[in-house]
């Protein structure tokens, strides 16, 4: 019987460093490469505004905790993208739908429910929440049944859809802005109110740390469990540490963000708290949006991994006549996935339009652009059958910090949007030049 936890010698003797250091810890070289060109990006917009403006603004606290706010939204819907694109599909309709519900959920709080709840009842933003991810859901469920049982384009169903529900976004309420949003609504779109703390923060990372140990534990033992090839221990200790170092990382940096002085002075005044606000240090901790993206993360990886569910979405992505024959039912399939996609969409209006507290007719322009790039700067090809959630995430926050660093340094959005269409069209290239060398 063969020792499958042995490696040919001489195979190992012929490999670089590098390569042997990859191959033990078994680490994504297109996630080293996302690492690597965001690090260039932070670094690149950091020391231009260094030496062109004597001072840099992006590598602060206060601009990496506006960073992962604003990726959120971006990163929920990117994470369905992934399902969409990975069985053939595009979905071009998520930043209408983003508006749309935005705007139904602005109408359902502000002038409905309060008549009938009262204003401020802590029920108010729970039904608008569900309403919100149940109308994205029951949209793209009808896009996927068009697409599945009706046999049209995805792309003409979602180009369609992009179209008509920016109109009815416009259409619902006339054009006009619905604001302000129920208080304990607008916390799920961040702020100073709209974050766990400090000490929530540790408590946020302790667990992500015992949640790593867990899963390099749990995945070592399932190795040995079917006679798969270990990884070393000391890539298994490496991969852990250099996980938790980053969570801890984080934890570090958002509880170094403080209140600004004027909200201190509010919270201590609306308080009673008699401590002068100048010397009272309140840390951000962790966005609630940033919060609700990390859980979305991983259910999504737990649905794509761990479930039939996922098994079938790659299947069909790699051959969508041989996941018929095999008994899959790909029109079914098809029409949760555009539901789940919907969904999420919901889900990114709720915390739009929360970190607005409003609503408006222009919530969501161009996010589909910016979503099927993150995803395919994430890896996801669009030959289909290739994908992760974490990389489609990581592209969310790549695209994101191009476009915050471009803000920074003053460039106009015209040449924000020619960055941003150079950067898919470059990633598509890089897709395909991988791919090629896969072969």
């Amino acid at each position: 019987m063969t020792d499958t936890n042995t490696t040919n010698p001489a195979t190992q003797t012929n490999l670089s460093p590098v390569a042997k250091f990859l191959r033990a810890t078994e680490l994504d070289t297109r996630l080293l490469g996302m690492f690597g060109a965001l690090a260039l990006i932070w670094l690149g917009f950091h020391y231009y505004g260094v030496i062109f403006n004597d001072f840099g603004a992006f590598l602060t606290a206060r601009n990496l905790w506006n960073l992962s706010v604003q990726t959120s939204s971006i990163g929920i819907m990117a994470t369905g993208m992934v399902l969409v694109i990975i069985t053939r599909n595009i979905d071009l309709s998520v930043g209408a739908l983003v508006g749309v519900t935005g705007m139904t959920m602005g109408i359902l709080q502000v002038d409905i429910l309060p008549q009938y709840l009262g204003l401020g009842n802590p029920f108010i933003w729970i039904i608008t929440v569900i309403f919100g991810i149940t109308v994205g859901a029951t949209i793209g469920a009808f896009h996927g049944w068009l697409i599945a049982y009706r046999g049209i384009p995805a792309f003409i169903v979602t180009l369609g859809g992009l179209l008509v529900w920016r109109g009815s976004a416009f259409l619902a309420n006339g054009g006009k802005t619905i604001s302000p949003v129920d208080s304990t609504f607008q916390l799920l779109g961040g702020g100073p109110y709209g974050a766990v703390g400090e000490t929530g923060s540790w408590i946020v990372g302790i667990i992500a740390c015992l949640g790593i140990l867990w899963l390099t534990v749990a995945g070592r033992r399932n190795r040995v469990q079917h006679d798969f090839k270990l990884r070393p221990m000391w890539a298994e200790v490496f991969v852990s540490g250099a996980a938790m170092a980053m969570v801890i990382g984080a934890v570090l940096l958002v509880n170094s963000y403080p209140w600004p002085i004027g909200i201190v002075k509010q919270y201590t005044a609306a308080n009673g708290i008699t401590t002068d606000p100048a010397t009272l240090v309140i840390s951000h901790g962790f966005a609630i949006p940033v919060l609700i993206l990390a859980g979305v993360g991983i259910m999504m990886t737990i649905l794509m991994t761990k479930t039939r569910f996922g098994r079938y979405v790659f299947a069909i992505g790699g051959n969508p006549e041989a996941a018929a024959l095999a008994g899959i039912n790909v029109k079914w399939m098809t029409m949760r996935i555009f539901a789940l996609m919907g969904a999420l969409a919901g889900l990114a209006g709720v915390v739009a339009s929360a970190r607005l507290n409003s609503a408006t007719n222009a919530l969501g322009v161009l996010d589909e652009l910016y979503v099927i790039a993150a995803a395919v700067i994430g890896g996801t090809s669009l030959a289909g059958g290739v994908g992760t959630i974490y990389g489609a995430i990581l592209g969310a926050l790549v695209m994101q910090s191009l476009q915050t660093g471009m803000v920074l340094i003053g460039f106009d959005t015209s040449v924000q949007q020619i960055v941003v269409g150079s950067v898919l069209v470059l990633a598509v290239y890089l897709d395909n030049l991988y791919r090629n060398r896969a072969k």
